[in-house]
Formats: structure tokens, sequence, C-alpha cells
């Protein structure tokens, strides 16, 4: 076993995550109301962080144990709510700061990396096929809560930190898409959302010195349920599977095919005049292979309405 191959091992999952926690492709994540109604014309801007610390599960065959992980990540995100076809959509982007430590042993011998840098920018386009209709802030608050069916697609762009001659990077150099669909149904102030989508990747051909690495189709499904206890201030119970996403190096596969679930609570509060904050926690349920976290996230959120 070649000590390229066993440390593409030891990182799978685990800068893979610090990359792509705060604004790119990540089966970590756990988001409910994403597919929840806004009224149209409707600004956010959204600064969060999020600490994920634990352990990653390599294929046991190879000589690498004790890998650990602490990783930091922070992100700045906007997004904006307008008219399609009667329905209401929104078009968001985010971008990512993250740093982290990796450790582990490499044939008994200690190694640690830390790296820190700008991640990959994330761009989301959603749109409600069914139910959220296009509303004006005042008939938005005047509306009955329906349910509605909607569709995204999400790109990840390679513009995170790159070089080429280190096997650990902060960006990822290469594309990432994500369809995916939802649906959302309130219940009086109880609510329940269900998501299923697949992240397509393309293929990285300057991994580490000139080798080319690839992954599979990542399929994901989360399931949200939860209570309101007003505007703008709920809880929500999350589960999240990710099966797939199985890497390969120069066309030789590896050992690494996730089949992961997550679970997690959310709990939303207003402050202030349109200001508000999230709080998520989340820890790892099954996991098969690449990184078992634990996950504390915060989030600060500002909106206003154009008029």
């Amino acid at each position: 076993m070649s000590r390229l191959t066993s440390w593409c091992a030891l990182l799978h999952g685990t800068f893979v995550a610090l990359v792509l926690l705060g604004a790119s492709a990540s089966a970590q994540e756990l988001e409910p109301r994403t597919y929840s109604a806004a009224p149209v014309g409707t600004n956010f801007v959204v600064f969060s962080y999020a600490y994920l610390t634990g352990n990653v599960l390599t294929d046991p065959s190879l000589p690498v144990t004790n890998v650990q992980a602490r990783i930091n990540s922070f992100s700045l995100g906007y997004e904006h709510t307008f008219g399609l076809a009667g329905h209401t959509a929104s078009v968001a982007f985010g971008i990512p700061f993250s740093r982290g430590t990796l450790s582990g042993n490499v044939s008994d011998v200690p190694a640690e990396v830390y790296r820190a840098g700008i991640g990959d920018l994330r761009v989301r386009f959603a749109f409600n096929l069914v139910g959220g209709p296009a509303l004006s802030p005042e008939e938005f608050a005047r509306r009955t809560p329906t349910g509605s069916l909607g569709v995204s697609l999400t790109v990840s762009a390679p513009t995170g930190q790159y070089v080429p001659s280190r096997l650990v990077n902060v960006g990822t150099n290469r594309w990432a898409f994500k369809p995916e669909i939802g649906i959302s149904q309130p219940v009086g102030n109880w609510f329940v959302e269900a998501t299923a989508g697949t992240w397509f990747f393309t293929t990285n051909n300057s991994f580490f010195h000139g080798n080319e690495r690839s992954e599979d189709p990542l399929l994901t499904f989360q399931l949200h349920g939860g209570y309101g206890f007003g505007p703008g201030r709920w809880i929500a119970a999350d589960i999240g599977y990710a099966v797939g996403g199985g890497t390969s190096l120069n066309g030789v596969p590896g050992h690494d095919r996730q089949s992961n679930m997550r679970y997690g609570l959310t709990f939303s509060v207003p402050l202030a005049r349109n200001w508000s904050a999230k709080l998520a926690l989340s820890n790892g349920f099954v996991t098969r292979a690449g990184g078992n976290y634990k996950e504390i996230a915060f989030a600060l959120q500002y909106h206003w309405f154009n008029h």
C-alpha cells in the first residue's frame, strides 16, 4: 500500500468536510425549512459559524488509525426571493472560510495537517412548482399557509484555495452540481419537510502532483419535523442520509463508498426587528465511511424587503 493511497484514505471525508461545510457540497448538512414560503422581494444576509469534531472511519485494511479532526467554518451568504411564472423563486450564494486540523497515525507514525483559507463558492436557485404563490409582504402576512413542492439546483464552483502540490487543500478544484426536490407541509403550528437530491462531481485532474481523482454521485435524503411558536420562533428535529460518493484515484476505485446517517435539532428565534438567530446541533448515527462528527452551528440572519 503506497503512502499516497494511505493518506488519501485518511483524508477522504474529513477535509472534504473542511472544504465543503460552509458553502459547498457536504453530506454533513441538516438544513430544515429550505423550501418554506417567503414573500417576493425579500433579501437575506446570513453569517454562520460551525464547529465539527470527531473521528474519521477508513478502510480497516489500511495502516491508518486514530484519525481525528477539528474543523471551524465561517460562511457569509445572501439570498433574494422574486416572482417567476406566478410562483416564488429565489437565488442565493455563499462563500466559506474554513480552518481545521487533521491528525492520525500512518503505519504507527503520528501525522498532523493544518489548513486554512477561502473555500468553494456555492450558488443555489430554487423554484416552487406547486404552492408558494408570488405574494408581496402584505399579501403574505394575510395568507393561509399551504403546502408546497419545490425544486432547486445548487452549484459548487472551484474557486477555493488550491495548491496541486498539496495533498490537503481547502478548495476541491472541481465542479459539483446538486439537483433536488423538496416538499413542505404545514399542519397547524407543526410543519414537515422532506428533500431528496443527488450531488454530481466533475473530475479533479490536478490532484496531488498530477494524479486524477473522481467521485461517484452522492444521493442525499433529509426529513424534518418541527413546531412553530410564533413568527420566526421554531424548533425542528432533523435526520439525513447520504449514500454513494465512492472515490477513484487514477481509475482505481477506493473502499470509501458512503452509507451515512445523521440526526440533529435546530432552533430559530427572533432577536430584534429584521434579525433572527439559529442554533443547530447534530451527530452521526450510522457512519460507514468518512467523517463521524459532532457539530454545533450558529447563524445570524438579517432580512429586509424591497419597496
